[in-house]
């Protein structure tokens, strides 16, 4: 049959590790046979980003801006012992920092949901989606290791000349010290673009920082999501039947323990980087939660919310069969390739994701999953069968 074609390039990224084997496996197996693949590359795997200086993830951020569409495999951030590994010229930073903050979106990330997948919280019935902001905090950060006596300072120095200080800290003796920011102007797109998520799936929007700990940069975010919802929005949510609400983050993780899903919860870029993980672990598997980056230009970046699997990577290389789960990265290319359609015009590309994404749940729900599943399939009278990575993408493929 004709492979399925659109005009307008997807930009892939390839990553690092386990998940870059996984990356070629689902492109041979589930989307090549199928779908004339029009993409330009970039090699976001480590050694590349060494050779080029970073300069490879900056040129991926840019055209992800100009062209619409992205979809990127998880990739190392190196600490000290990375550098060491790869012989690094130096701890590179995160490449999903510098492309969010180039793109100054919002990170949106579901839990994909199968019948067959019992929640470690049993109350949770419906997706908890995990808005996170994509600038600033400590993943664009200032630091200083101190080795000895000495006080640290704040300083802000304004355009006419005004300097502000505040101390930090009198030092005794060594220690660390870290200087974070962020932007009215970002903080409003990201105020927005929850709101109009909201809107759109017409779900409850919570807000949650520590403002009473923060009482300068914490309540910066919550001023801004309050006025914003009062003068644009509080009428628009009640025509649609939803609610905001704003809470500390401690009451805020107490709540949703104890609630059944359904909302979306808007957290702080760090925030919204640790819950992700414990939403998508307590509603199953890390590697079954989505994450779509969304500008404010209207630029879309899909990826896996999880990491390159290391653990599974050294099995692999050393000669193991592993038994990894995909989903979140076939769920990665699902959305680029729909988002593209829906952009391009071309509903036979919407219609393959919708397929594909069905097929990979049809896949958990008829007893055929990857281990990181097994203690939780609970399907009535089928045994489930616990398949390698390149097996569970073949059964994906039969089902689809």
């Amino acid at each position: 049959m004709a492979k399925i074609s659109y005009r307008v390039p997807i930009v892939e990224m390839q990553g690092d590790e386990m998940t870059r084997i996984l990356w070629d496996w689902i492109k041979e197996i589930l989307l090549e046979p199928y779908v004339d693949l029009k993409c330009e590359f970039y090699d976001l795997g480590l050694p590349m980003r060494d050779k080029t200086d970073d300069g490879v993830t900056a040129e991926a951020a840019a055209a992800i801006e100009k062209y619409g569409v992205g979809v990127k495999c998880a990739t190392i951030t190196p600490n000290a012992q990375r550098v060491e590994e790869y012989g690094l010229k130096k701890m590179w930073l995160s490449p999903n920092g510098t492309i969010r903050a180039y793109l100054d979106g919002t990170v949106f990330r579901e839990p994909v949901l199968c019948d067959a997948i019992r929640p470690y919280i049993p109350s949770w019935t419906s997706p908890i989606v995990i808005a996170r902001h994509a600038y600033g905090d400590v993943y664009k950060n200032s630091e200083i290791r101190v080795d000895g006596a000495a006080c640290a300072r704040l300083e802000v120095a304004y355009a006419d000349g005004t300097v502000r200080k505040e101390k930090i800290a009198d030092f005794a003796g060594a220690g660390v010290v870290q200087g974070i920011h962020n932007t009215d102007a970002s903080i409003e797109n990201f105020a927005r673009s929850c709101f109009t998520y909201a809107l759109d799936v017409k779900r409850d929007l919570w807000f949650a920082t520590k403002d009473t700990i923060s009482k300068t940069y914490d309540r910066r975010f919550k001023e801004i999501f309050a006025h914003m919802y009062e003068c644009e929005y509080k009428d628009k949510f009640a025509a649609a039947g939803i609610t905001y609400e704003y809470s500390l983050i401690d009451d805020s993780v107490a709540r949703i323990v104890r609630s059944n899903g359904g909302m979306i919860w808007a957290l702080k870029n760090y925030d919204g980087d640790v819950m992700s993980d414990m939403v998508a672990t307590a509603f199953g598997s890390l590697a079954m939660m989505t994450s779509v980056l969304v500008s404010p230009k209207g630029a879309y970046e899909y990826e896996a919310a999880h990491g390159t699997v290391t653990r599974h990577y050294y099995r692999y290389r050393a000669g193991e069969i592993t038994s990894t789960n995909p989903i979140a990265t076939v769920f990665a290319w699902t959305g680029a390739l729909r988002k593209r359609g829906e952009k391009d015009g071309v509903p036979a590309l919407c219609a393959f994701a919708d397929r594909l994404e069905s097929a990979c749940k049809a896949t958990v729900n008829g007893g055929f999953i990857t281990g990181d599943l097994k203690s939780l399939f609970v399907a009535d009278g089928i045994t489930p069968t616990v398949l390698d990575s390149r097996a569970f993408l073949q059964k994906i493929a039969e089902r689809l």
